[in-house]
């Protein structure tokens, strides 16, 4: 007998931003702490295939899952909260829907039939929706809407949340996130804004079940009664969403609003007693408890737009690093280097006198590389903890080779295609992509094993952690999974020479053929360390990453 799956839609209102993803994450760690398996998928409304080639400020750091694919940074919120690893199954764009539609028409699966943008791009999305709950064979699919109501670009996937609603009435679910202002000249919270918003729900075919009412203040009776009357909802069905200190919150503040239980009701689920939200709440007391602060620089290039920083663009390093600091009692505090900024008046690096330790994160292009090496060196030479991501590893590999090295010429082909010594050069099969301008998708992606030198100190990381089980694939020699993001790697050219600098090669791929991370012997530096790839991805609020929780132990 066929499962029945329970479908839970998530929308939002008014504006962009309003945490959508955390709320469908929390949404799922509640179901999750009830016994149930739940599959989480977002819908992007671009018609991008996936988010990999999307500039960080334009739509914030992009996400990569274990089987390789670039997603929005919402699959991380997910992953965090439910404690799960999510494919490609889980990740639905515009772009993605109509490619399969216009496949299927080419190959005469329409069987002859008009192929029209109703019924036939909503149902395709039916399909992939039921796929993903069939893949992990969950209670409950959770599917979140990019974007507004109201915008044109995700109207079809309301279409299909219509659709389906009117098909299986009692096994589909609308939860509609909106936001209720305080304008500083009035000094009242005004419901308009979410009345209007509902209505605009209201004229795709949709009435929400719940309303998450996002706030600078908790909700009162007054505004409740309010959207209640004029937007034709249970007045218990609206639920109070005030600002927290922590994303973290969120699930128990709708625990303590009884959400869960009414959610079930909704859906015709027993409730169940778990002991997942006892641990969740232990660590969400945990952060709350810090005092003791550690000042962490990040030195990038992506979080400032205009006159706004934006920390969107390093989610996944920000979140990583608070996981790795509540668990060592200590609160972060994050200052940003804009390493443009830096190549333009060094004397800005007298800024890391002031922190515990420093990040260079992802990156790409030539902006800001000459910034970003000063800070590496300044890192190195001051013996301020340091860890490089990605590019940051790469940065700090030019780093060495200039100044230690005896590569005073040395870069990136990244950075200059004519360097006449290229630390850091091209992946053989990435010049072939590029050579037929094929960037999308094309790179260096997903879960990739990397063996571990048991003679470095980042064997002893991973080899002592209680955190490290679940990224371990084998012990003897120690191999570790991770993910990656990139087209450019270290140059086995130069291997010897910077080895015999001082350089210690402290995870390759398990042939050899490609160094996945370096390091300095701790007897000349407390912790200088670059990896290839992206640890932050597999960092979870109860399950900090081994590497964060070494750098921040260092820092401290």
């Amino acid at each position: 007998m066929a499962k029945k799956y329970k479908y839970i839609f998530v929308s939002g209102g008014v504006i962009s931003g309003l945490g959508k993803g955390i709320s469908a994450a929390s949404v799922g760690l509640l179901l999750k702490s009830h016994g149930y398996r739940v599959a989480l998928v977002k819908c992007d409304p671009y018609v991008n295939i996936d988010a990999g080639t999307i500039r960080p400020q334009e739509h914030g750091e992009v996400f990569v899952t274990e089987d390789g694919i670039e997603t929005d940074q919402d699959l991380g919120h997910y992953e965090r909260f439910i404690n799960e690893n999510l494919s490609r199954a889980y990740y639905i764009t515009t772009g993605q829907i109509y490619q399969e539609v216009i496949r299927k028409e080419r190959n005469f699966e329409y069987n002859g039939e008009d192929v029209e943008v109703v019924p036939h791009v909503p149902e395709e999305m039916i399909r992939r929706f039921k796929a993903a709950g069939k893949i992990s064979q969950a209670d409950v699919v959770i599917i979140e809407i990019g974007g507004t109501v109201g915008e044109y670009q995700n109207i079809l996937f309301l279409e299909a949340n219509r659709i389906m609603k009117m098909r299986e009435k009692e096994k589909v679910v609308h939860i509609h996130v909106a936001y209720l202002p305080t304008p500083p000249s009035i000094g009242e919270m005004k419901s308009k804004p979410v009345q209007t918003s509902i209505r605009l729900l209201n004229q795709t075919g949709i009435q929400p079940d719940f309303l998450f009412a996002r706030a600078e203040k908790p909700l009162d009776h007054r505004r409740q009664e309010r959207i209640s009357l004029f937007g034709n909802i249970d007045y218990e069905a609206i639920i109070s969403c005030p600002y927290v200190p922590s994303q973290y919150q969120l699930p128990l503040l709708l625990k303590e609003q009884d959400f869960d239980q009414k959610l079930l009701k909704k859906l015709n689920l027993k409730a169940k007693k778990g002991k997942l939200l006892t641990q969740w709440r232990k660590m969400v007391n945990q952060s709350q408890g810090v005092k003791r602060k550690l000042s962490i620089a990040i030195a990038g290039k992506y979080h400032t737009v205009g006159n706004y920083i934006l920390p969107d663009a390093y989610a996944c390093v920000l979140e990583s690093l608070k996981h790795a600091c509540w668990q060592q009692n200590l609160k972060l505090e994050v200052v940003w280097i804009d390493a443009e900024k830096i190549e333009k008046t060094p004397q800005l690096l007298t800024r890391l006198n002031q922190v515990n330790g420093v990040i260079i994160p992802q990156g790409w292009g030539s902006r800001g590389t000459e910034g970003k090496i000063m800070v590496a060196e300044y890192a190195r030479e001051h013996k301020l903890p340091y860890l490089g991501l990605c590019f940051g590893m790469q940065m700090a590999v030019i780093e060495y080779s200039r100044h230690v090295g005896g590569l005073k010429a040395a870069n990136s082909e990244e950075i200059n295609p004519k360097t006449t010594q290229p630390v850091i050069h091209i992946m053989p099969d990435q010049a072939k992509y590029l050579a037929k301008h094929q960037y999308g998708g094309t790179i260096r992606l997903g879960a990739w094993p990397c063996q571990i030198n048991p003679q470095s100190w980042l064997y002893q990381v991973y080899k002592t952690s209680p955190f490290s089980q679940h990224l371990i694939k084998q012990k003897q020699p120690l191999i570790v999974m991770e993910r990656h993001r990139h087209r450019y790697e270290f140059n086995q050219k130069y291997r010897r020479q910077l080895e015999k600098a001082g350089l210690v090669i402290c995870g390759t791929s398990p042939d050899g053929k490609l160094v996945e991370a370096i390091e300095l012997p701790k007897s000349v530096h407390p912790f200088y360390l670059g990896v290839q790839f992206h640890p932050e991805y597999k960092s979870r609020p109860l399950t900090p990453h081994p590497i964060f929780m070494a750098f921040v132990q260092a820092s401290a």
